[in-house]
């Protein structure tokens, strides 16, 4: 099957009082036409400084220092901002976690609905407004010319983030990113928000990646599966092998501490000691190192990717023992 992205040694940095720190090293994936890709970490892992690279919105002090991102065959890194910005919102786009602070206040939905629309698909009015309406019925919102003239904070946050995914797929991207879509919503209106985008996904057999902090929500969605942690990607495979054979210790003890139907209240969940390291540029070894029960001299070394088994990788130098490597 196509890859619609492929992204192959992305190190991104960032300039701080002190100096460059690296954030993310040595990321490499990709995604296929029509598969749904979930992203999973804690907060700080480079989930989302990830994609803000890919789409080309680093913040001032953020450089990608190497890698390769190629989207549906072109090299994003050798495009000009004017080439981005005919590919960003219409064959790649992004729907941020906090629908809020990603809306201009100042302008009604159906304004910034309608300049992606006038920007990336059509000229004409008539058939803009057209396009507008619907996707704002497709994504499961109620009397759609009321909510073209309300204003973001008339919304409820349900509402507000309807409307970002309605931004999101108005254009038929070939690659939409989720990043955090569901963040302070309650699980009924969550499910509610997820079933939707797998239903858009599916219909129109679009790639997704799904960026989040929610394993459980990964369980229900996704195809195949990244866990991220301390900026690197330390284990990959497809959502049934991770769930039922998770190999680096971190995604175990993830999905140790994940509370079951069955689970009784005499069953202590797990608990992973530490915090994710701010600062992890003058770590050699094994990031996780410090929080894993299993931590021996051999973690100090540098970790590489390790394959488990078809399609399935991670980051550990104790898998070694289980392959012929």
């Amino acid at each position: 099957m196509e890859h619609v992205l492929t992204v192959e040694g992305l190190e991104v940095a960032f300039q701080m009082e002190g100096g460059k720190r690296i954030v993310t090293d040595d990321i490499t994936f990709h995604v296929k036409q029509g598969e749904f890709l979930g992203i999973v970490g804690e907060s700080g892992s480079g989930k989302s400084v990830s994609s803000l690279a890919i789409m080309g919105l680093l913040p001032k002090n953020g450089t990608i220092e190497k890698g390769t991102i190629v989207f549906d065959g072109k090299d994003l890194r050798s495009l000009s901002e004017k080439q981005l910005d005919t590919i960003r919102g219409n064959q790649l786009a992004m729907v941020y976690q906090d629908a809020l602070t990603s809306l201009d206040p100042s302008l009604t939905v159906g304004n910034q609905l309608l300049e992606a629309i006038y920007t990336h698909v059509t000229k004409e009015k008539k058939q803009a407004q057209a396009l507008a309406l619907q996707v704002i019925e497709d994504v499961g919102l109620q009397d759609a010319k009321r909510i073209m003239k309300k204003y973001p904070h008339e919304l409820s946050g349900g509402m507000r983030q309807r409307v970002m995914i309605a931004m999101g797929i108005v254009c038929k991207p070939k690659l939409l990113i989720a990043d955090e879509p569901t963040t302070a919503l309650d699980v009924t209106i969550q499910a509610e928000i997820m079933s939707m985008l797998r239903h858009i996904q599916q219909q129109n057999h679009m790639a997704m990646m799904l960026i989040t902090h929610d394993i459980s929500l990964i369980a229900q969605m996704v195809d195949r599966v990244l866990v991220m942690y301390a900026g690197q990607i330390v284990e990959e495979a497809d959502v049934y092998s991770l769930f039922d054979a998770p190999s680096h210790p971190y995604t175990r003890m993830l999905l140790a501490a994940i509370p079951g139907i069955r689970t009784s209240k005499e069953n202590r969940l797990a608990n992973i000691q530490g915090t994710v390291p701010e600062d992890y540029t003058d770590i050699k070894g094994c990031r996780f190192a410090s929080r894993c029960p299993f931590y021996c001299k051999e973690c100090d070394k540098p970790q590489q990717m390790i394959r488990v088994s078809e399609g399935h990788f991670a980051r550990c130098h104790q898998l070694k023992e289980y392959t012929n490597e």
